[in-house]
């Protein structure tokens, strides 16, 4: 399990478009259609990383806790899905349902996706504003698997109810890390 962090795309940086097949839905959807007039959190995710399956239970609480409050959530798996079927569409679709996931795990197979975000591994978390522009990049919260910290989400939660009361989002972030993305050769 060797620790990737993520890449800090700069602040400011506009959300890259993209149109994905859903897992969950079998539907190809749309960044244009994702993205609310409030804010939306883009977060690559893959199901066999030990640092996405320690954050699930908090990531299905901030969906919770968020999603009825007008924010968009999108998970988006990027791994070489030849070299690591568990995370092809098939699996996602699964996981999707097992974890209960309520935001579309969209499959970027050609891993266009990630690269245009800059992603580097899973999770990484890309939370933009109503106008689409990137204000928080980094890290769920300090919790990691076995340093015994708890689950809480703070510094996205942070950075949520900052752009829901249009506050300025705090420009001290922390990278995210886990798993590098399973890149194809």
């Amino acid at each position: 399990m060797s620790f990737t962090p993520s890449k800090m795309l700069p602040l400011g940086t506009t959300a890259p478009k993209f149109s994905l097949p859903d897992t969950v839905s079998d539907k190809i959807l749309d960044s244009v259609d994702l993205f609310t007039n409030k804010a939306t959190l883009v977060i690559f995710l893959c199901n066999h990383c030990p640092y996405v399956i320690h954050i699930n239970p908090e990531l299905v609480r901030l969906v919770q806790d968020y999603k009825e409050r007008g924010v968009g959530f999108i998970g988006i798996s990027s791994n070489d899905a030849e070299k690591y079927p568990q995370d092809g569409p098939e699996m996602m679709k699964k996981h999707a349902a097992k974890e209960g996931y309520d935001f579309p795990y969209l499959y970027d197979e050609t891993q266009e996706v990630a690269r245009s975000y800059d992603a580097a591994c899973t999770p990484d978390f890309f939370l933009f504003d109503e106008n689409q522009s990137l204000v928080y990049r980094g890290r769920l919260d300090d919790s990691r698997p076995g340093n015994d910290k708890p689950l809480s989400g703070k510094d996205i939660r942070a950075a949520l109810d900052a752009v829901l009361t249009h506050q300025p989002v705090s420009t001290v972030q922390y990278p995210s890390g886990g798993c590098n993305i399973k890149w194809k050769e």
